[in-house]
């Protein structure tokens, strides 16, 4: 079993380089949110449905474009239909994702939704969501290549789309001091979401050069503070959201003319980054045997902070490594990760044969944990993508970053009757802490016993290392809580222990490698999951 065997770490550890793409899955969401919901398919035959009274808009991270949006609201017999589409490129660790997704909602007069479409395509084939309101239940049919699945769903309140917020403002009443709280379903999600509105009062604010009128409107919406220019008719003309990504109001011609650049210089995983201050340096994950962390800057969410290895006291958070994790008494709530969800659909037949391979002829429980580790590792090539990932569609295309190996994991562990549940937070690599997910998973010892044990598919890592800080756990709705900490967390390094036999880095101490820094990029191999390249290794010869 070749293919299966644990990868050494001067493979590991270049590779890691490549496929921490945490948080792209909650840069999707953060860009959905606050700017579009737009296009799979053709996109000039999508484009060809906007007259002259659309409304385009360029999209900026840090003053360089990476894209554009286009809306309308047409009129219907019994109401209207709003129509947006768009496209997003961005730099991914130097690779360029396209990103295409469109949203067409039908609602009533009152601008009470009675349908929507929603879909997001990275160019694997995408995902796509259809939903049917009536009151506050919601049918919803999410579709990938790889099938369907229906879902009911009863909410709290009806449900509104972002796509009509600004109109339903305007209806409202755009009024210096008046507050609303309303709440706003998500997509992307499937989920309802309080969202905070406060008018302040009307300004003239630059738009390319002219001063058009606009009343601010500052946002709160799940954890993120955003700020929209908006006016009387409910057009936003500018709107400033956190890591410095924005939509700015522009002529049809312009806002596509710059929507795909040659090269998008902002590296977005590199801009995340967190490199920590103290006086220690992690230069081996893997050896990283208890570490303490202070977390500043934001307000860290504290409902999955601590347990499974790590204890917090205020802002100070101590890490365990899991080598060292031992069972205790069973968790009472273990059963419901044996669940299947819309996107871990773990009762799928072709998820349920997939693990049956990958486990064969093995029978113990922390055993077969293992090999789907190593299984899931080797079968999927390492690409940042931004998607809604479904582990039935991951298994179709076998691309994806880490949340695409973690849904897939989790998924498939399901379907083995091994309790499995999705962790997200920052995991250390050269130096630098970046966003991050990996898996959970439930090693029971008899009915009384057990341990949950992060483990980490994207990283070929079983147990996961003492570097993984847990920030949240669970699917996209819950991973949105990770979107306020982007740019404004800070970590200081407390204290580090390492194995035996290991010295720490100490910031101020003389190196004894004054090499320059070289990683090996690495490449697939026939029979091996990866390997040095070729130019490295006749070196070495």
């Amino acid at each position: 079993m070749k293919l299966l065997r644990p990868l050494p770490r001067r493979v590991t550890r270049p590779i890691s380089l490549l496929v921490l793409c945490a948080w792209v899955a909650t840069m999707a969401i953060l860009i959905h949110r606050s700017f579009i919901e737009a296009s799979s398919g053709n996109l000039a035959t999508d484009l060809a449905r906007y007259g002259q009274t659309a409304q385009w808009r360029g999209v900026y991270y840090r003053n360089e474009k990476i894209g554009f949006t286009v809306s309308q609201t047409v009129q219907a017999d019994d109401g209207f239909e709003l129509q947006e589409d768009g496209r997003l490129q961005m730099s991914l660790l130097g690779a360029q994702s396209v990103v295409t997704i469109r949203t067409t909602a039908r609602v009533d007069r009152d601008f009470t939704l009675r349908s929507f479409d929603f879909s997001l395509d990275p160019g694997t084939g995408g995902t796509k969501v259809h939903g049917e309101a009536s009151g506050r239940r919601l049918h919803l049919v999410v579709s990938t290549a790889a099938g369907s699945r229906t879902q009911d769903l009863e909410l709290a309140e009806p449900p509104v789309l972002t796509l009509n917020l600004a109109r339903r403002l305007a209806d409202a009443g755009l009024a210096p001091g008046a507050h609303y709280e309303w709440t706003i379903f998500d997509p992307a999600t499937l989920t309802n979401t309080p969202i905070v509105l406060d008018v302040a009062k009307r300004e003239l604010v630059g738009v390319r050069g002219q001063r058009v009128p606009a009343f601010r409107v500052e946002t709160a919406y799940a954890g993120l503070r955003t700020t929209s220019w908006i006016t009387d008719t409910g057009e936003v003309v500018l709107e400033k959201s956190p890591m410095g990504l924005e939509t700015i109001r522009e002529k049809p011609a312009e806002a596509r003319s710059m929507a795909v650049p040659s090269r998008v210089s902002e590296d977005l995983l590199s801009a995340s980054a967190i490199v920590p201050a103290g006086k220690q340096r992690i230069v081996e994950p893997r050896d990283v045997r208890r570490l303490r962390l202070r977390l500043t800057g934001a307000d860290v969410p504290s409902a999955d902070l601590g347990g499974v290895g790590q204890t917090v006291d205020g802002d100070v958070v101590e890490i365990r490594d899991p080598q060292g994790f031992q069972p205790e008494a069973a968790d009472p709530d273990v059963a419901r990760y044996l669940e299947p969800e819309p996107l871990i659909e773990s009762d799928a037949p072709e998820i349920r044969a997939e693990a049956a391979v990958a486990v064969k002829n093995i029978t113990a429980v922390r055993a077969q944990a293992e090999r789907l580790t190593r299984h899931v590792n080797a079968i999927l090539d390492k690409k940042p993508t931004i998607s809604l990932p479904s582990a039935r569609e991951v298994l179709r295309t076998k691309v994806g970053d880490c949340n695409e190996h973690t849904a897939l994991y989790v998924a498939m562990a399901r379907a083995l009757g091994i309790p499995a549940r999705i962790a997200v937070g920052l995991v250390s690599v050269r130096g630098a802490f970046y966003y991050h997910a990996w898996p959970e998973v439930y090693l029971a010892e008899g009915r009384r016993r057990g341990m949950w044990l992060p483990v980490d598919p994207t990283l070929n890592q079983f147990p996961a290392d003492g570097t993984h800080l847990r920030l949240a756990r669970g699917g996209l709705d819950k991973q949105a809580v990770i979107l306020p900490l982007i740019g404004r967390l800070k970590i200081e390094i407390l204290d580090l222990e390492t194995a035996p036999n290991t010295t720490p880095i100490v910031v101020g101490r003389r190196s004894t490698d004054d090499s320059p820094l070289s990683i090996t990029i690495p490449t697939r191999a026939p029979g091996d999951c990866w390997s040095e390249a070729p130019e490295r290794r006749r070196r070495r010869r």
